[in-house]
């Protein structure tokens, strides 16, 4: 086998076995944080969302997810990605300085009952862990996909996803993973079973 055959196959055998893993030790957590992503939204709350880089390209796929349709025809849900406003980012960049970009997004448009979702495969991000601290302040669900660790985001966060990996293309891997079944999660408790939805209420 080729040395470039061979670095598919390894990159593919160690994504699987990791998601695998990931996906036997987090059923639970997914499905508790779209329940309480659902409740969000059926009590009239939004989903604002933020991530840099590769994790900026996922908070844009969850949105877009979220405001269009994942699967199922059902209404549009309420959903903001903050890192898709780039007279807002350079603003805030040029005055503030980049580790408010979010932040500055969150007080502004984050009201308690909210909740903010953020991307960080280190989750050492300055502008990720101020962004958090914002939501905190204002009352916000804090939800947190992250690796490594999870860096400095434990303590911010109501739930967080941790890939147990050092490796970023991995994490994102199964984060991108993480955001289909959370947006079907959430459908499923608003459109097809949504007497599950009032029951956890309850």
């Amino acid at each position: 086998m080729s040395a470039t055959l061979n670095m598919i196959r390894e990159h593919a055998e160690e994504g699987a076995k990791l998601r695998l893993a990931f996906f036997e030790n987090n059923a639970g957590p997914i499905d508790e944080l779209a329940l309480a992503l659902a409740r969000c939204l059926a009590d009239g709350g939004k989903i604002l969302i933020c991530g840099n880089g590769g994790s900026a390209a996922d908070a844009q796929h969850m949105s877009g997810e979220l405001l269009g349709r994942f699967v199922m025809e059902r209404p549009s849900l309420p959903a903001v990605a903050l890192s898709v406003d780039t007279s807002t980012l350079t603003a805030v960049g040029n005055d503030y300085g980049f580790d408010d970009v979010f932040a500055r997004q969150v007080n502004g448009l984050g009201r308690a009952g909210d909740a903010l979702v953020v991307f960080s495969t280190s989750g050492r991000s300055p502008n990720i862990i101020r962004a958090l601290e914002a939501a905190r302040n204002l009352g916000l669900l804090t939800v947190g996909l992250t690796g490594k660790g999870g860096g400095l985001m434990p303590p911010l966060c109501d739930f967080m996803l941790d890939v147990p990996s050092t490796k970023t293309p991995l994490i994102q891997e199964i984060h991108e993973a993480c955001l289909h079944l959370v947006c079907g999660l959430v459908d499923h408790y608003l459109f097809t079973e949504p007497g599950a939805l009032r029951a956890a209420s309850l």
